[in-house]
């Protein structure tokens, strides 16, 4: 089967090509041989050389590859013995990146480019390549190259490989095989390239030899990957048709740094971006062109466009890696447009994902080991908080989502990367993205008088990994109701020409804006902006009462991303009080609306990170309190319900607010209640 492939004239082409273009990278190659074992090539170096081989290339690859690789083994180093080296084709033209679902057969054994993220990547395994099989009947050894997909054994004791000629059994000889290391990974659609609700197609990806790796690539990648286009046979039942889906024999890839490299801005796109930049109206302007169909939402617009703006992220001195970007929930009354906003910008923000609670599991929002049905092995799975690294995922109706799925998502928010230790996969995957979520009351209606924790199916530990919250109320009032009648039917009566409707910036212009802010703008805090963040800062926390503890420092790094994205929309390089100034009204709301003390008035953000206000958990130390002395007291060690509750109006406690720090400290399991009496969980 090689021998068909060898073409004297075509070795000699090569060999000149490798002698004239790339007899000091060989050198290279050679001091580090055989852990360096690959020649890299650019396609263009190849075409000023030969139009002729890179068109060979192209059509016959398998052909060429081979040819190559055989011509190598031929050129002299300063290596004493010859080397065995694999021939790899890099940045491949434009013309031969062929998007996933265009795909044909007309492309097959054909080299092509294409792009995409990795969902699914196998453990590293050994692949036979060429089978050693020993004859039983005269003892010969015959080698078979094998195939992609199925193994092949010899149909008769091959004479021309010193056999007998005659069909035989055979046995694999191990010893005298060749195997190399083989991987496999699935790649899918980038987002971005996907409209109209089009589902995102699949093709698997084999890695061969020093392609492979642990810690290279990984699941939730983008990449662009050269190589082969193959038929890869499906798993059939017996007497089932055959059938074949597309598979890619890797020559080479590259992996994309981050998701705005997709997006092609232009000379004239930056002239345009910088010019709307630098308008004085560029935020009104921004607000506007987020999902302008949806009156009102002013604040929560403000805030989404920073979440498209993301802050900056950093390394800082000690290697402690701090996030850029930001995390928001809006939680409310049904029917008010929250999964309108999400879906918006997941189609406005670049490489952005949507799912929705019921749909995503712990796998679909983190990521997983899963069993594969061609490797029978396990495979990690990347869920879409991994998938959309670097972007933004939209989650809707996260509140109906299992708690075990929920629990998965805290280390994704805040140290921005999900583990997984399952079947002997041992992985940490990177989801670096900003996390844009709704949740519906449990009642249907919000309250803003009762606290969120009790309206929303969520843990506390969960809403405080969030830097904004935002309520949205149905409350019927004459002034509002009219201007969203008005705008709702003028909508329908004329959609195309009424103006309150049309985005000020076109959604293709805005995405390229983003792209191009989040690449070429990393502000700095001036000493200005610093001082008065740190102001509204150390302001809010000196209203403390009774070690009260209003905002923490999570919420300051929540204020410094919320600067830098705001900065971002102008494209400067500094951080200035307007953008302190704009942070602290956008923020300074969200913990009116939601930390609010109702028994106080005061801003408590302790009552989103505990679930309690600080009124609450002092009532809380002073039951737990009495019953450890009641319990102490009593012969028979514990506390009855009527003491603990004569002594809390000892202590100034109201009896229902005794009642409801009981009940509360059942549910932590804190204390423990049998036959009406109580005592301390130690």
């Amino acid at each position: 089967m090689t021998s068909l492939l060898i073409d004297e004239s075509l070795k000699a082409k090569w060999k000149r090509f490798f002698e004239e273009r790339c007899k000091p990278q060989l050198e290279t190659i050679a001091l580090s041989y055989p852990e360096k074992r690959s020649l890299c090539v650019d396609f263009d170096d190849i075409d000023r050389y030969s139009s002729e081989l890179t068109d060979g290339l192209l059509k016959n690859p398998l052909k060429n590859q081979f040819n190559a690789e055989e011509a190598l083994k031929e050129i002299d180093t300063a290596r004493d013995s010859k080397m065995a080296l694999h021939f790899r084709v890099v940045n491949l033209p434009e013309h031969v990146t062929i998007p996933i679902r265009k795909l044909f057969p007309q492309h097959l054994y054909h080299l092509i480019s294409i792009e995409g993220t990795i969902v699914r990547r196998t453990h590293i395994e050994n692949k036979l390549l060429i089978g050693a099989f020993q004859c039983q009947k005269c003892g010969a050894i015959i080698k078979v190259e094998q195939k992609l997909d199925v193994a092949v054994e010899p149909s008769e004791c091959d004479a021309r490989q010193g056999g007998c000629g005659r069909e035989s059994h055979f046995e694999l000889v191990r010893t005298q095989s060749t195997v190399v290391a083989w991987q496999k990974l699935q790649v899918q659609e980038n987002p971005e390239a996907l409209r109209g609700g089009l589902q995102p197609q699949k093709i698997t990806v084999f890695l061969e030899d020093d392609l492979t790796s642990v810690d290279m690539i990984n699941s939730g990648n983008r990449v662009r990957i050269n190589g082969v286009l193959l038929l890869i046979e499906k798993r059939r039942e017996k007497e089932s048709p055959r059938v074949y889906d597309f598979g890619i024999n890797a020559w080479s890839y590259d992996v994309k740094e981050s998701t705005y490299e997709d997006i092609q801005v232009t000379d004239e796109d930056i002239e345009e971006i910088v010019k709307a930049s630098k308008d004085p109206l560029i935020y009104e302007h921004v607000q506007k062109s987020i999902a302008p169909s949806i009156y009102g939402f002013a604040i929560e617009k403000d805030a989404l466009a920073l979440q498209a703006f993301g802050g900056v992220r950093k390394i800082l001195p000690d290697g402690t890696r701090t996030r850029g970007d930001i995390h928001m929930l809006l939680v409310g009354d049904p029917g008010t447009a929250k999964s309108q906003l999400l879906i918006y910008m997941s189609k406005l923000v670049p490489g952005s994902l949507f799912t929705a609670g019921p749909s995503s599991t712990g796998v679909g929002l983190t990521a997983a080991a899963v069993k594969d049905e061609f490797s029978e092995g396990w495979t990690l799975e990347a869920g879409t908080l991994v998938l959309a690294d670097g972007s933004l995922a939209c989650v809707d109706e996260l509140d109906k989502m299992d708690e075990r799925d929920r629990e998965a998502m805290h280390q994704a928010l805040e140290q921005q990367e999900v583990s997984v230790a399952k079947a002997g996969i041992n992985a940490t995957l990177k989801a670096r993205c900003s996390l844009l979520a709704a949740a519906n009351p449990k009642l249907g209606r919000f309250d803003e008088f009762i606290p969120l924790y009790k309206q929303i199916n969520l843990p506390p530990a969960l809403f405080s990994r969030f830097d904004l919250i935002f309520p949205i109320i149905d409350k019927p009032k004459k002034d509002t109701d009219e201007k969203l009648a008005e705008h709702m039917l003028r909508l329908h009566q004329n959609p195309e020409k009424y103006e309150n409707a049309k985005p000020f910036f076109s959604a293709d212009f805005l995405r390229k804006y983003i792209a191009y802010a989040r690449q070429n703008s990393k502000p700095v805090l001036t000493d200005d902006a610093l001082t008065i963040i740190k102001e509204f800062f150390i302001d809010l926390r000196s209203k403390s009462i009774d070690g009260e503890v209003p905002v923490t420092p999570r919420q300051l790094e929540t204020l410094m991303r919320l600067s830098e994205a705001s900065a971002r929309i102008r494209l400067d390089k500094e951080i200035t009080v307007e953008d302190a100034k704009r942070t602290i009204t956008i923020f300074y709301e969200f913990a009116r609306r939601v930390g609010t003390d109702q028994e106080t008035g005061r801003i408590d953000l302790d009552i989103i990170a505990t679930g309690y206000n600080h009124s609450q958990q002092g009532r809380m130390r002073i039951i737990i309190g009495i019953i450890d002395r009641l319990s102490k007291e009593s012969p028979d060690s514990w506390a009855k319900h009527e003491d603990i509750l004569c002594e809390a109006e000892i202590a100034r406690v109201d009896v229902s607010k005794a009642e409801d720090a009981l009940k509360r400290l059942l549910e932590e399991r804190r204390i423990e209640c049998r036959l009406g009496k109580y005592r301390v969980i130690t």
